[in-house]
């Protein structure tokens, strides 16, 4: 599935960047066309001036002044060989009435946009002056249009990438759904059984021992039962206290840690540890944590647990003294699948990051990590739910 997005991104990047570079050497080209056309309007507007100058014939002043007139988009500035303004065409005239530097300041602009062309009095040749031009408004439009296509393939690109993320998304959710139910009614069957069978073992006068032991393992199973249930289904969540359900778990996995593992649980200045939660789905958070930190132990070292309230969370560092994280792997180690176990299927952490952020509305992350000193990781529970 990621390959597969992976691919449908590589995809789009290339479309998007052919669909610019088409659109910008288009548009260029389309740009060029325009200006010489423009130029040549403006030598044909020359030729009806010099009509309109020379011929008394009704015919050709007509077809002149027509010419003179339908000339309503380039801008032209007409000049004396020492560049004073003699006529301005097509430009704001409001402007140049309100701006005395408006007339000097356009005749700069278009002295940096195109060289002038010389008109030669028809009558005498001794008289010259200078056509300088600008950019007509399609022109201006036109160097806009990349900037508009670039803005148009970007939120097509955008709006699809959000789509494949969420349909990506929706997809894992329902896996996981999915799994989690299938896990939960698989164990079922079994579990019953096992409790029937321990009636039996009652009834046989077996060691009670023995029978208390089983029943251990029959109560835990049925709560990893319970716990795969209600990542399949929503949870329910209830005001619970925080430090006594971490306090539970580290007391439950010091009984199967290695004796030179120290594990100690801290409350900071606030003790109101009290928050939203589903209180199997959160031991399970905490025994992830826990037993990923005995992971990186290899049977001797520390486990810390700090809780304390700041102004919107609970807050949960969990902290030991293993073999840390590089820097780069900080967020890979929450993806399903990684494990850097032999064995394993490399889901704690992954399940972990969606009960604490997909059902608690929380977050967690690798606060810090140091390769041989050890890795903090912190959870934030909000103290309230948002519905």
């Amino acid at each position: 599935m990621l390959q597969k997005f992976f691919n449908w991104r590589t995809l789009l990047a290339i479309t998007a960047i052919i669909i610019v570079i088409v659109t910008i050497i288009y548009s260029s080209y389309l740009s060029n066309q325009i200006q010489k056309d423009e130029v040549k309007k403006i030598e044909l507007w020359i030729a009806a001036k010099n009509t309109e100058i020379q011929t008394d014939n009704i015919q050709a002043l007509n077809l002149a002044g027509d010419i003179t007139l339908k000339n309503n988009s380039i801008p032209i500035i007409w000049t004396n060989e020492n560049d004073s303004i003699i006529d301005i065409v097509n430009t704001d005239t409001t402007k140049l009435k309100k701006s005395k530097n408006y007339a000097a300041d356009k005749l700069a602009e278009f002295k940096e946009l195109h060289p002038p062309i010389i008109w030669i009095n028809p009558l005498d040749s001794t008289q010259k002056s200078k056509l300088y031009f600008g950019t007509s408004p399609i022109i201006k439009q036109l160097k806009w249009y990349p900037i508009v296509q670039l803005l148009i393939v970007f939120l097509f690109i955008l709006v699809t990438l959000i789509a494949l993320q969420t349909q990506n998304k929706s997809t894992q959710n329902q896996v996981w759904a999915g799994m989690a139910k299938e896990t939960a009614h698989q164990l079922g069957t079994p579990l019953s059984s096992l409790q029937g069978w321990l009636e039996v073992l009652k009834d046989k006068a077996v060691d009670t021992k023995i029978l208390a032991e089983i029943q251990k393992d029959i109560a835990r199973l049925d709560l990893i039962s319970d716990r795969f249930g209600k990542i399949g289904s929503t949870p329910k969540f209830v005001d619970t206290d925080v430090l006594h359900h971490v306090q539970n778990m580290v007391n439950y996995m010091k009984k199967r840690a290695s004796g030179k593992i120290i594990m100690d649980v801290t409350l900071g200045e606030n003790d109101d540890t009290v928050a939203p939660l589903s209180p199997q789905l959160f031991d399970w958070v905490i025994e992830n944590l826990l037993k990923n930190a005995l992971d990186a132990l290899d049977g001797k070292g520390s486990i810390h647990t700090l809780i304390y309230r700041n102004a919107d969370d609970i807050v949960i560092d969990v902290t030991d003294t293993g073999k840390g994280i590089p820097r780069n792997k900080w967020q890979t180690i929450f993806k399903p699948g990684y494990t850097t176990k032999k064995r394993g299927w490399g889901l704690g952490l992954s399940l972990t990051k969606r009960i604490v952020e997909q059902y608690h509305l929380g977050k967690i992350f690798v606060k810090d990590s140091e390769l041989n000193k050890g890795t903090t990781f912190r959870v934030l529970l909000p103290k309230y739910r948002k519905v």
